[in-house]
């Protein structure tokens, strides 16, 4: 068996140590399975075996990916946003060439592209926002129309070709392109010149390549005065006028036009980010939502003197609390009885701990409204628990506050929030 990855003269140079390291950030990714149904548990139970076929495949240049399954998840809107599943093999492969490219393309992207990217965070990009709205009265509010559908494949190709001469890397890429998506009725969908999966490893790669040469470099090669803000496909753009706002937006919608992608008009804003510094306009809209935080005018207290003034910035988006909140709905603990109290603080409190360092991290105190969600559905367990408080919230409460006062660490946001 120990022999199966010696080393061999091969057609690409893809060693055995590439394909190991990508299985092991697969794995700590983890994922569904794909539309051979072999989860990343079942790969794992024949994981030597598996991983020569895969590597003997794709150093001899005879790699090809099965269809992706597609799966369907709901959007913030009641749509569907629709993601294709690779299998646990082309997750490998898909981060060998991934891994390969990546500091290369590195090299080339732009300070202000946040997504997907090493060393780069949502935070950062968001506080990067912050940032500018104190400097740019105006903000383009940008979504762009299905995007991860409608990437043009030839376009996509050429952006490559800037970067990459080796052309295993370049096969392997439009195989995945080009892989079609099943559905489940079994029905195998053609991807006919354009979209690159999201669900797919290496997706995130290729659209920053792209959007780099759509917006990116364009953006700083014509308007040298403005700034903008991409998280891969979520793009905020400033500017200090509203007259410049609108030529730049106009400019955009043709941009996009010519590399086949067109902006959704419906999401698609001018936003005056009002604060005392700033004449008061009432034609605008004020706000605007960036990584399910929304951006507003709001009261702060000054440092220096303690006074109030009306500044400009952020907390968690009520689209994000909507969701978190149907989230611990649909879940459906609070009817479950037969649960302890330390079985459900051992399910929540990761994802408790999560949604607290995320949307916590510029205004904590903006979460105690959604702690207070969370709590009240703590209180319907207690009453389907215990029967003897006959449905009265108050007594449920009272049970609440007594066990924090003797287990002040058994829920996360206890230690977070003293007094919810």
């Amino acid at each position: 068996m120990t022999k199966m990855f010696e080393t061999q003269t091969r057609t690409v140079p893809i060693t055995k140590e590439m394909v190991k390291a990508a299985y092991r950030k697969v794995r700590s990714n983890q994922g569904a399975a794909g539309v051979d149904k072999e989860s990343l548990q079942l790969f794992e139970a024949n994981l030597l075996p598996n991983l020569y076929v895969l590597w003997n495949r794709l150093s001899s240049g005879s790699y090809f990916p099965k269809p992706l399954r597609s799966v369907s998840i709901p959007k913030g809107n009641g749509k569907q946003r629709v993601l294709g599943i690779p299998t646990v093999s082309d997750r490998i492969a898909q981060e060998v060439v991934k891994s390969y490219l990546e500091p290369r393309l590195e090299a080339v992207f732009d300070d202000n592209s946040y997504g997907y990217r090493p060393l780069k965070s949502a935070h950062q990009a968001l506080e990067a926002v912050q940032v500018y709205v104190r400097e740019y009265a105006w903000v383009i509010d940008m979504d762009i129309k299905s995007f991860f559908d409608d990437v043009s494949h030839e376009l996509l190709l050429k952006a490559i070709d800037c970067h990459v001469t080796e052309k295993w890397v370049k096969l392997y890429i439009k195989r995945w392109l080009e892989a079609p998506v099943q559905q489940a009725d079994g029905v195998l969908v053609p991807k006919a010149g354009k979209g690159t999966p999201q669900g797919g490893v290496i997706s995130p790669l290729l659209a920053n390549l792209f959007l780099h040469y759509v917006l990116d470099k364009w953006l700083h090669k014509n308007y040298a005065g403005i700034a903008f803000v991409r998280y891969a496909d979520d793009v905020i753009v400033h500017c200090h006028s509203e007259e410049a706002a609108k030529q730049l937006l106009e400019a955009i919608r043709l941009r996009l036009l010519s590399c086949q992608l067109s902006l959704n008009e419906e999401k698609t804003k001018l936003v005056y980010c009002q604060n005392y510094r700033r004449v008061k306009k009432t034609s605008f809209g004020k706000k605007f939502d960036f990584l399910g935080f929304t951006f507003k005018p709001a009261t702060v207290k000054s440092k220096k003197d303690g006074k109030l003034f009306l500044g400009y910035g952020c907390a968690i988006s009520q689209s994000a609390q909507t969701k978190i909140v149907e989230g611990w709905r649909n879940q459906n603990w609070h009817r479950r009885s037969a649960l302890t109290i330390q079985q459900i603080a051992k399910d929540v409190n990761a994802p408790m701990r999560g949604i607290i360092r995320y949307y916590g991290r510029f205004k904590l105190w903006a979460l105690q409204r959604l702690m207070r969600h969370f709590e009240f559905r703590l209180a319907k367990w207690v009453l389907n628990k215990y029967k003897k408080f006959k449905y009265s919230y108050s007594k449920a409460y009272q049970w609440i506050k007594e066990l924090k006062r003797s287990y002040p660490t058994m829920f996360y946001y206890w230690t977070v929030f003293k007094h919810v």
